[in-house]
Parts: C-alpha cells; sequence; structure tokens
C-alpha cells in the first residue's frame, strides 16, 4: 500500500501530492525497536573509581608467628592488612587500610561497572529502522505519544529547508498549525531538588527534520540529522513528529537498506 502525503514549498505552503517510499507501509513492530534501543542505548556508568580505598602500600595479613620481625605478636592487634606510617628499630606504627571495615578502606559491596551487551542481528535492525520511520507516518501513534495533540495529518515533507532560522520558523507554524508549540523545543527550570544535582533545566524532544545525505543544514533548537545517519535513537519512542525533506524522501526510495 503506497502512502500518499502534501508536499510543502519551503515557505510553508502546499505545493502537490506525493508518493511516498514503500519502507514508510512498513509492519510497526514496537517490540523489535524497544530491543535495538535497548541494546545500543548508552548507559550513565555508576561505580566507585576501580581503586579506590586500595591505593595503600598495605597488602596480606601481618604475620603472628612468634619472634619474626615486622610481626604482630603480643602487640594485641588484629591480623588486617595494614599500611606502616613510621618504624624505629623493630617497633612499627601501623594503620589498618584496604579492607571494607577500616577508615579509608574500599567499600564492602559496591556497584559492578559491567555492561552486558545485548545481541541483535541485522535484520532485527533493518525491520527495527523500518518500523520507527514507518511510525511517524502512522497518525495514532503520534497521538498516543503526545497526548495534548487532537489533529495532525503527516507524514510531513518539505520541498528544501529555508536558509534563515526566522524563515523556517514561519514556514514551520503554517505546517503545523496547532501542533507548533510542541514542534518546537521547549526549555524550562526543573521544579525541585534536580536543580542543584545537575540537572536544571527540563526539555521536550520537539521536531526532527531528516535532511538528504548532500544536504547541509544547521538551525538552533531544532534536530537535524541526514538520512543515512538516522538511528533508533532519533526516532524512540515511536512516533516522534519528523519533517522530512524531498531529497531525504528520495534518500530513503534509493537505499533499501536503510540500517
Amino acid at each position: 500500500m503506497t502512502i500518499k502525503t502534501t508536499l510543502y514549498s519551503s515557505a510553508g505552503t502546499k505545493k502537490e501530492e506525493i508518493s511516498l517510499p514503500e519502507i514508510f507501509s512498513s509492519k510497526i513492530r514496537e517490540d523489535i525497536c524497544a530491543k535495538l534501543f535497548e541494546a545500543t542505548k548508552e548507559i550513565q556508568p555508576y561505580a566507585p573509581f576501580a581503586e579506590a580505598g586500595k591505593r595503600h602500600s598495605a597488602s596480606g595479613t601481618i604475620s603472628k608467628r612468634r619472634h619474626k620481625w615486622k610481626g604482630s605478636y603480643g602487640k594485641g592487634i588484629s591480623r588486617v592488612p595494614r599500611k606502616k606510617m613510621w618504624r624505629r628499630g623493630n617497633q612499627f606504627y601501623w594503620i589498618a587500610a584496604e579492607v571494607s571495615s577500616v577508615r579509608g578502606g574500599r567499600r564492602a559491596h559496591p556497584p559492578k561497572l559491567i555492561k552486558k551487551l545485548k545481541k541483535i542481528n541485522k535484520n532485527e535492525i533493518k525491520l527495527a529502522i523500518a518500523s520507527a520511520i514507518a511510525s511517524t507516518a502512522n497518525k495514532q501513534i503520534i497521538l498516543s505519544r503526545y497526548s495534548s495533540l487532537k489533529e495532525i495529518n503527516p507524514p510531513y515533507v518539505i520541498e528544501e529547508l529555508p536558509s534563515k532560522t526566522k524563515d523556517l520558523i514561519a514556514s514551520l507554524e503554517k505546517i503545523f498549525g496547532s501542533a507548533f508549540s510542541i514542534a518546537m523545543k521547549n526549555k524550562k527550570v526543573r521544579a525541585g531538588k534536580g536543580k542543584a544535582r545537575g540537572r536544571k533545566y527540563k526539555s521536550n524532544a520537539g521536531l526532527l527534520i531528516v535532511i538528504g545525505k548532500d544536504e547541509h543544514a544547521k538551525f538552533k533548537g531544532i534536530d537535524i540529522v541526514k538520512s543515512n545517519e538516522l538511528s533508533i535513537s532519533d526516532l524512540y519512542p515511536l512516533g516522534r513528529l519528523t519533517i522530512y525533506t524531498k531529497k531525504a524522501i528520495k534518500d530513503l526510495e534509493e537505499n533499501k537498506n536503510v540500517a
């Protein structure tokens, strides 16, 4: 089934009706998309420094044997690893180190920085990318992602992008209408303690513009990605508001192996 949509001019006015590539008619497999996203997403490292609490000269245990030089026999101290602070003849001043039960030692059971890579085969990658692209043309999925949207007519295709940011914003306002406020990124100060914890601002994803592999564009506050560099992280969760250029549509039609 071929999907048809309206081609908009760079000024935001309707120009003609065009047919979209088969990839926009792909079956949407949300489970495969979620699998690819989980397999490829970057995980924030959460673990202590590998040598934390272990950077002392202390190692092993102190001997309890009789008459042994540098031993702890008869001193009434435990046999935990100790670092030597000073020595006077055969007398030592030690401080316990390394083990978790002493000051400055390692943590007992810290979180381990071990990421088990999930495997996903090439066919699943292609299916997931195709599903994600098809979701940008599915009205029900887009409305389920954006609960405040009431009416929308995807997919959106523009002939070419204007050269100036103010012209692009004016044309997007004409194309998206009431959905324009959601299409643009909105940045606001977070409520609560997160302001003091390195996450002061909150922002929505906003609109994604997909351009041709030979096109070049850069606009402040709008995510732009080339058609040959499109990844699941750009489109997941499914149903992101997306606008394609005419050249991007042509690239998707020519490139059968998008992934």
